[in-house]
């Protein structure tokens, strides 16, 4: 597997996925990946700390640049809790759990960022603003509502099949509800 090629596709994805967005600084995007699908194998059977590494790298490049908060979404095993700062953590008010992910319990890719970043803590819910599925791992319980599909150019990772979205404000009221903002002269009165 070219570790090389897997970097860049992320790195082309992820900001992609930001620009598409509109990702702000401070925002929340969540990633689930399978590493076994990166590499063709079946989820959970052939996972790989090399190929986190990489997928890792890519991502951290972006965020780096467009300063997005990330989660990183672990496996069935650990109920998909996610790995995040806990600068983060404390930012969005959430619980931490107690959980260390493993790759066999939390999967390569979540085992990984909590071993990379500075101060790692682990949540079991939240309310992401954007996310990446490399892997089809299923990351839709934590976006907020409402999840809009973002098609991404590269569609695959190593052997991945990639999914993202973005969402948006629910969208409320019947038929006098207006959704862009416009001066208006009646009232409802």
């Amino acid at each position: 597997m070219d570790l090389v090629a897997i970097e860049k596709q992320v790195i082309e994805v992820v900001k992609e996925v930001v620009h598409l967005s509109e990702l702000k600084p401070g925002q929340l995007l969540v990633i689930g990946c399978s590493t076994s699908e990166v590499l063709g194998k079946h989820i959970g059977k052939a996972g790989s700390k090399e190929v986190a590494a990489a997928l890792y790298r890519g991502i951290r490049a972006v965020q780096d640049l467009s300063g997005f908060a990330v989660a990183f979404q672990c496996c069935e095993h650990l109920n998909r809790a996610l790995v995040v700062e806990r600068e983060v953590l404390e930012r969005f008010g959430w619980d931490e759990v107690s959980v260390v992910p493993v790759p066999t319990a939390g999967g390569s890719m979540a085992a990984h960022a909590y071993t990379q970043m500075k101060d790692a803590a682990v949540v079991e819910h939240i309310s992401a603003h954007a996310g990446i599925d490399i892997g089809d791992t299923l990351i839709g319980m934590h976006l907020k509502h409402v999840a809009v599909p973002v098609r991404p150019t590269i569609r695959v990772i190593g052997e991945a099949h990639v999914t993202a979205a973005r969402t948006r404000p629910k969208l409320i009221g019947g038929a006098r509800a207006v959704y862009e903002k416009a001066p208006t002269t009646e009232s409802c009165t």
